[in-house]
């Protein structure tokens, strides 16, 4: 960690959040992507996974649950003011780091041409002794920045992509979510009723929604404030690129 807080005050002019499944970027970078588009950037998701297993009811349907985590995501998306939201419905903990998911993320990063992205830190993998990441998580981070660097700058990688008209796109910085090793941090003290409020969107996924979740997730927010000198902040490892 830095011996002093760096806040980053930037707002870039467009940015893709690539994660795994269909709460992952409210709980990891809500604020961050709200405050973005509240200042006029243009913000989109991509979602890897359908979220189909994410029921502990054995009589769950798989793809009733899959269909309302996509409108849940809706929901959410519309919620952080985003500009759409894009999936590539794997199966929940199917992801693999191959060229196939890569060349997909790729395809959407020369599409749709943010300047940053946001992913999970796929480095992160032990937190304390009762958690660790899950392999989606970990999987979905090391795609992305396969596909950040050097996949969508090099003409080289996946040029069937070009010969169907698309250009390729370097991204000027990634922010790693989810870290142990925060380099910057970003003030979402105006922004921190809104990730709350999109989190909720994702109904299924909560067995807790009173004002005593609500003031847990305050609180977590809290805890990266205390380290960037402000009330409420999302800690990232930021990834700068010369473009």
């Amino acid at each position: 960690m830095p011996s002093s807080p760096v806040l980053a005050h930037e707002i870039p002019t467009s940015a893709l959040a690539v994660y795994g499944h269909p709460d992952d970027p409210e709980i990891s970078a809500g604020g961050t992507l709200a405050r973005w588009a509240r200042a006029g950037a243009t913000v989109w998701e991509l979602i890897c996974t359908k979220g189909e297993k994410g029921s502990q009811d054995p009589n769950q349907d798989p793809d009733a649950l899959a269909a309302i985590r996509v409108a849940e995501t809706e929901k959410a998306a519309t919620a952080l003011g985003l500009a759409g939201h894009h999936h590539l419905d794997y199966g929940d903990g199917e992801l693999r780091d191959d060229l196939e998911i890569r060349g997909r993320i790729v395809e959407l990063v020369r599409r749709l041409k943010p300047q940053v992205v946001v992913c999970p830190d796929p480095t992160a993998v032990f937190f304390g002794d009762r958690y660790f990441n899950h392999s989606d998580h970990r999987v979905t981070g090391w795609a992305t920045l396969d596909a950040v660097a050097p996949g969508a700058g090099n003409p080289h990688y996946f040029p069937e992509q070009l010969a169907a008209g698309l250009t390729v796109h370097n991204v000027s910085a990634v922010y790693l979510s989810g870290t142990l090793e925060p380099n910057c941090w970003v003030d979402i003290g105006d922004d921190i009723e809104t990730k709350i409020d999109a989190l909720f969107c994702h109904e299924s996924q909560l067995t807790e929604t009173g004002e005593w979740f609500r003031e847990f997730l305050r609180e977590r927010a809290e805890e990266g404030g205390r380290s960037a000198g402000v009330r409420y902040a999302e800690g990232f490892r930021r990834l700068t690129f010369a473009v």
